[in-house]
């Protein structure tokens, strides 16, 4: 199961939207260089207040790029980059994975895949009205959250737009995403 990299971003500051970039350097156990949300323990405020010891799990946030797509249906106009996320993807049903696929992403790099992004309220600053719709119910009432997955980095390497993503899925049982 594959699909190609569309785009990639990152922002040494903290922002909601990442400037788009000519391609990223993924690092070991840290994330993307240079990226304000890199590093072993977890960076994104509101987890730093709850424990800032936590282990990062959010090194690498990744988007499909038909959610830009649904969205679009509705209304909304979307691009890479623009919901936070440094590596927009194709042809990959990123939710879909189960918890430690291994994305093989361009000639070197591999990101294991954590969880779910838990989207919040931000997202209604950028565009009102956009949080419903990347946060929703199916038809047994379940929580669905489609605005990407999280994952950390097990092996760096440059990643650019054209790049394959190959997905490893793990063994045994496999379990759903769930919030990170």
């Amino acid at each position: 199961m594959g699909g190609t990299v569309t785009g990639v971003s990152s922002n040494g500051e903290y922002s909601f939207t990442k400037p788009n970039r000519d391609s990223i350097t993924l690092l070991a156990g840290l994330g993307v260089e240079g990226d304000v949300h890199a590093g072993v323990t977890v960076k994104h405020r509101s987890r730093v207040a709850q424990d800032p010891t936590q282990p990062n799990l959010r090194q690498v946030h990744l988007i499909h790029e038909e959610l830009f797509a649904e969205v679009g249906r509705e209304g909304f106009k979307v691009s890479s980059g623009e919901l936070g996320e440094n590596i927009t993807t194709s042809g990959i049903h990123l939710p879909g994975l189960p918890v430690g696929t291994l994305l093989h992403i361009g000639e070197e790099a591999v990101v294991e895949v954590t969880g779910l992004r838990n989207p919040c309220l931000q997202i209604d600053h950028f565009q009102r009205g956009l949080l419903k719709q990347v946060v929703g119910r199916d038809e047994a009432g379940n929580l669905v959250r489609k605005a990407g997955i999280m994952g950390i980095v097990l092996r760096g390497g440059e990643v650019r737009p054209g790049d394959a993503i190959r997905a490893e899925l793990p063994d045994g049982p496999h379990r759903p995403l769930d919030r990170v």
